[in-house]
């Protein structure tokens, strides 16, 4: 930056800018979460686990990476990731809420299935990704339908995300 505060003909942005990239990298992971209409117990079935794994892994081919995850009766969270610009966490969550309840449809539950909207939170470290995962994965516990979270049908891992910031 010059001494009159203008940014040089070199194309280099202010330093105070290049501090945000380390706040708000190129490809965040984000933690969703996701609750189902009138938090109607919808979610933890095969047939749903089965469809969210299906859809995560295929979209890979689309740039979008999906971490861990856990299905709730009545939530999911999920932590994931965008490599292409085209494609956002809005856009994203509205096709897998549609592809769950095509799902749903074809096991006889009626719509509606989802609230309107979801939580997200742009994770800043490891070990935000670590605390956030060490909470969700013991969700089940807590709820009292396993007594070890590894236990619980509904969860996994499709891509190790990597949190790390430079």
């Amino acid at each position: 930056m010059t001494a009159e505060g203008n940014v040089p003909e070199t194309g280099a942005r202010p330093a105070r800018l290049r501090r945000l990239e380390r706040v708000f990298p190129r490809a965040p992971v984000y933690f969703v979460t996701a609750c189902t209409a009138d938090r109607r117990k919808l979610l933890a079935r095969a047939e749903v686990h089965d469809t969210f794994e299906e859809f995560a892994r295929n979209g890979m081919e689309r740039g979008v990476w999906v971490g861990r995850y856990v299905l709730m009766p009545d939530h999911l969270h999920a932590f994931v990731a965008f490599d292409d610009e085209r494609i956002n966490l809005q856009t994203w969550m509205k096709s897998l809420k549609n592809a769950l309840s095509k799902t749903l449809r074809s096991v006889g539950i009626e719509a509606p299935h989802w609230q309107k909207g979801f939580f997200d939170h742009v994770l800043r470290s490891d070990e935000s990704y670590s605390e956030k995962w060490e909470y969700v994965r013991h969700n089940p516990v807590r709820a009292g339908f396993v007594v070890r979270s590894e236990d619980w049908p509904y969860q996994g891992e499709i891509h190790p995300l990597d949190v790390r910031r430079s």
